[in-house]
């Protein structure tokens, strides 16, 4: 049984990764090899803790009343959280990132896991600044006065990869923000991941029902990617490139590059605050429900572009909000004019969505719009193989809402506090919902999971921002951007149908081309007249 399986596991992780730990250490110091064991010790230690209190408190659920079990798994839940939240703080490194990742699985992780990492967002290591300036020498061959005429030592801003200093350019003068890598990660990395690798293989031996090796898989490829600031600083420009041909107008502010090495990444110093600073919003006059529609046509331009790359980490802490004062339209009309810059930091995770998948996903969302619910589970198998009885999950994985049959009521209204707690109960009362998604999750696509996360990233963005107009105009510009994917794929499929060197095309064509168009046309005049009635309640002061 699961009881006889626990001490197995527990010492066949033990065993394999102290084996990493100490094989490592053998070709380095003492030290090393010490810290290794202790940084095993904790995450083993804690699994083994864990794992046991799991399996003395999940029994119970047949021996005690509802009200009472659901108090008691509530209280398992936040032991477990706390515990893991200590071992993960005392290791650092990329355990940070790992906590940071499962605080965002609010659709997956119970509350009380997912309330419990939420500091880790803003509670990073900070790497000294002599060991900073020693591994900036050792990776230039040039100190850090040779550089910089200024650096300041305390960095403004940390993360569980990197951290930020403000610096001056020697020569130029010009102000530039100095990302450097945490020196100890090089150190740490490996073993980091062999120890994550583990813990979830040994959580799925012990729970099978529950496999979340999938995340483990996608922290081990995204990670050397992360670690690799200069395919971050191509990323960075890639993305400038296409947002000045795509919304050359638009709001979005990428800093600069200058130049880059592996751990080293020094560009434009670009300022701002928070997007849920709202006293800085509305002591600026910055319209917040124009904020909220400029985050939706920069991501969906992401998600549903020809070619667009996609910022797969848009959390709080890599957007920021500057007013614009140079505007001529500087009462935050609507329109294509704002008063206010969107800038997007941090460009080491990106992926490119496949043109069959984005295409796909676009036709899904038109059919969620439209409430066409077979339309939908049509699509929804294309896209991440998701069966009839997998779909109203999936359904709510994407949409964030409680789905009802019919898909009716998932985008008008905002979602409510008794629409989060009933899709909360939902997760942790056992009845199999939490089982299934944790399925289905390790069998969609991994690029569709980073959408998945996109996702859920910038519906809480829009949710700090506590807009006047509700979810609404987010999902109707949304609507647009997969409107125009889906006309250009049948644009495509009704050329390739015309003959070869026709002067004409043939009826049929054209009539398939008039009901594209017509299609499109109806999402934009929709789109049009809910931005005038924004418009209009705006100059009315309502």
């Amino acid at each position: 049984g699961r009881g006889r399986g626990l001490p197995v596991v527990v010492v066949l992780v033990a065993a394999g990764v102290l084996g990493v730990g100490v094989g490592v250490g053998a070709a380095d110091e003492a030290r090393h090899a010490w810290t290794a064991v202790r940084r095993t010790g904790r995450v083993v230690g804690t699994l083994g803790v864990c794992v046991n209190d799991y399996r003395k408190t999940l029994p119970l659920r047949d021996e005690v009343p509802a009200d009472e079990y659901a108090a008691l798994l509530s209280a398992c839940h936040q032991r477990c959280a706390d515990r893991t939240l200590a071992a993960l703080e005392a290791n650092g490194s990329v355990f940070i990132k790992l906590g940071q990742h499962l605080s965002s699985l609010n659709y997956l992780l119970p509350s009380e896991w997912c309330d419990t990492f939420i500091p880790l967002q803003d509670r990073c290591p900070v790497s000294s600044y002599e060991s900073i300036a020693a591994m900036v020498e050792a990776d230039t061959g040039r100190p850090l006065t040779d550089m910089f005429s200024s650096f300041e030592e305390a960095p403004i801003g940390a993360a569980s990869l990197a951290q930020v200093h403000r610096a001056v350019e020697r020569g130029t003068g010009a102000a530039v923000a100095v990302k450097v890598q945490h020196p100890a990660l090089a150190e740490w990395a490996p073993l980091d991941l062999a120890l994550t690798s583990f813990t979830f293989a040994a959580l799925k031996r012990v729970f099978p029902d529950y496999d979340l090796t999938w995340l483990a898989e996608e922290l081990e490829s995204s990670l050397p990617v992360e670690l690799d600031f200069e395919r971050e600083a191509a990323n960075a420009e890639r993305a400038r490139a296409h947002f000045a041909a795509a919304m050359p107008d638009g709001p979005l502010v990428i800093p600069q590059v200058h130049w880059a090495r592996p751990r080293i990444l020094v560009m434009e110093y670009v300022a701002g605050r928070r997007v849920d600073d709202l006293a800085y919003l509305d002591g600026e006059g910055i319209d917040r429900d124009e904020v909220s529609a400029a985050l939706a046509r920069i991501f969906n331009e992401m998600i549903f572009g020809e070619g667009a790359p996609l910022h797969c980490d848009p959390h709080g802490g890599n957007i920021a909000i500057r007013r614009r004062r140079e505007r001529p339209d500087d009462d935050g009309g609507g329109g294509g004019g704002t008063n206010f810059d969107v800038i997007l930091y941090d460009h080491g995770l990106y992926r490119d969505i496949p043109v069959d998948l984005r295409r796909a996903y676009a036709r899904l969302w038109l059919a969620v719009l439209e409430a066409d619910e077979g339309a939908m589970r049509a699509c929804a198998r294309e896209v991440a193989g998701v069966t009839d009885e997998q779909f109203p999950l999936f359904a709510s994985a994407i949409t964030g809402r409680d789905y009802v049959e019919g898909g009716r009521g998932l985008v008008e209204q905002p979602r409510t506090s008794e629409e989060k707690e009933v899709m909360g109960r939902a997760l942790a009362g056992g009845e199999g919902v939490l089982q299934q998604l944790v399925e289905l999750l390790g069998r969609v696509p991994r690029v569709m999971l980073l959408i998945l996360k996109t996702n859920d990233l910038t519906r809480s963005l829009d949710d700090s921002l506590q807009t006047r107009q509700g979810p609404a105009r987010s999902f109707l510009i949304l609507a647009r951007y997969a409107a125009r994917c889906v006309l250009a794929e049948r644009v495509e499929a009704l050329r390739a149908a015309s003959p070869a060197g026709a002067a004409w095309w043939p009826p049929a064509v054209l009539l398939g081309l008039v009901r594209a168009w017509t299609a499109y046309a109806g999402v934009v005049a929709r789109l049009q007249l809910f931005e005038a009635w924004v418009a209009a309640r705006r100059w009315l002061g309502l």
